[in-house]
């Protein structure tokens, strides 16, 4: 058995094996995270200069944005450098430390989902009460919270995987660190830190969905009731984008932590590890821009504003 040293290191498979592949799958995912980087940022600048923006709504949603931002840099550009060079190595602290922020982002992103349908929940079924329920106080407390829980979750799962050792080729099938891949080319035991996704994440994952999920039963019921076509429609739009995103997130989640990861799914599982990482990160804004009009008058009026002053 291997010793944990600092000299440990591990070996990235990536996307591909095929060296013909390895340019075009560069400009593709390239092109996915500038664009992602951008548009994130695009909607940060929005919604903190654009007045209008200025609710609870779009406060959740540019703490969406910039968690995209960071949360797709912490693998995509190491996917890009691996891609022109031959040299996939990463030293076990880097690894480490890839995954603390993969896991702290990816759930500071869960528990703002949560947050975020309580948003939907306050507006369309109490919205008399919305301003009052939904201050910027609580605003800055819920968001707040999503990142202490998010930082502490990560934390708790990093200092656990502290205690593993590692032997053998030391192989990652997959184009960056996690949880899982660490457990596999671990000697020692992983039985406590499966437990522990298993107590800690199973609860707060539980809870958050529960969260998330949960107060949709009564929003769609109040939706119905509503006698306006167009209100229908509008109260539609902004619950099905967020849904979209929540069961996207999810679903990814299951697939990569409950399902085990045998040689027959690798490349599915590298797949689902690149929507995971790497698209939902632009699926995001795109899902809720597209048939938002606040965003869009945003748009027009910054196009505007600029052209007023030229």
């Amino acid at each position: 058995m291997k010793n944990l040293t600092k000299d440990t290191e591990f070996i990235l498979i990536g996307l591909s094996v095929h060296p013909h592949n390895l340019h075009f799958l560069f400009v593709v995912f390239f092109i996915i995270y500038v664009l992602t980087v951008i548009i994130n940022f695009l909607i940060i600048a929005f919604v903190f200069t654009d007045s209008q923006l200025h609710t609870p709504m779009y406060f959740f949603l540019g703490n969406l944005a910039f968690i995209d931002i960071f949360y797709s840099s912490v693998t995509g550009p190491r996917m890009l450098h691996d891609l022109l060079t031959q040299n996939h190595s990463m030293s076990l602290p880097a690894c480490t430390t890839q995954v603390f922020f993969f896991i702290f982002l990816a759930s500071a992103e869960l528990f703002l989902l949560s947050a975020m349908s309580y948003d939907r929940y306050i507006a369309i079924c109490h919205p008399l009460h919305y301003s009052q329920i939904m201050s910027w106080t609580v605003c800055t407390q819920m968001a707040s919270g999503v990142w202490v829980l998010g930082f502490f979750y990560s934390l708790v799962h990093t200092l656990f995987s502290l205690r593993l050792t590692f032997c053998g080729p030391n192989t990652i099938h997959n184009f960056f660190c996690d949880l899982p891949h660490l457990f596999q080319n671990s000697c020692t035991d992983t039985f406590i830190n499966i437990l522990v996704i298993l107590i800690v994440g199973g609860s707060l994952g539980i809870g958050a969905f529960s969260i998330t999920i949960v107060p949709y039963t009564h929003i769609f019921s109040t939706i119905l009731k509503i006698k306006t076509k167009h209100g229908k429609l509008k109260a539609f739009s902004t619950c099905t984008s967020h849904l979209t995103v929540v069961f996207i997130f999810y679903g990814s989640i299951i697939f990569i932590y409950f399902v085990p990861t045998t040689s027959n799914l690798f490349t599915v599982n590298r797949v689902v590890s690149v929507t995971y990482a790497l698209i939902n990160p632009l699926l995001n804004p795109l899902i809720y821009s597209i048939r938002n009009k606040d965003l869009k008058g945003a748009v027009k009026r910054t196009i505007h504003h600029m052209n007023w002053k030229n």
